[in-house]
């Protein structure tokens, strides 16, 4: 008898697994946040990828290395802190991207990324940059056009 009963129970359970896959299916999915997004900066020229490159390894400049890595195999001593840039423009559109340079805060609230194209309620700023953005709009379109080259 406990061994009919045991069939009884192996013949219920996959019955039972497909009925809770299909419950699930049929929850109503979570909302997701919106991803904040910046439109295209006023800028004189067409955003220049070669150049936004040359701004990421840029240890005077962007400074992004000291943060993250990615494909640039010249760049000795990449950064960890902060997700890798290899395949950026895959998991982000360039209107996202552009809205992490811009201020990442709009992002991650608690980020270290300083904003790039911020000058007001800098608290984390060195003086060289009181009053000023670090990089220019033609500088910030330049990083946006070379992050979306960067596909996996």
């Amino acid at each position: 008898m406990s061994e009919q009963a045991g069939h009884a129970g192996t013949r219920r359970l996959p019955w039972l697994a497909i009925a809770a896959f299909f419950a699930v299916l049929a929850m109503p999915a979570r909302a997701q946040p919106a991803v904040p997004e910046a439109g295209p900066l006023p800028v004189s020229r067409p955003p220049d990828a070669e150049n936004g490159r040359r701004i990421v390894a840029d240890r005077r400049k962007g400074l992004c290395l000291l943060c993250h890595s990615g494909p640039f195999p010249e760049v000795r001593f990449q950064g960890d802190l902060a997700p890798s840039l290899a395949g950026a423009g895959s998991r982000w559109t360039p209107a996202q991207l552009r809205a992490r340079l811009i201020d990442s805060r709009q992002v991650n609230g608690e980020t270290i990324m300083p904003p790039y194209f911020r000058a007001e309620g800098q608290t984390r700023m060195a003086r060289a940059f009181a009053g000023r953005t670090i990089l220019t709009a033609e500088e910030i379109e330049d990083v946006t056009a070379f992050l979306a080259t960067l596909r996996e």
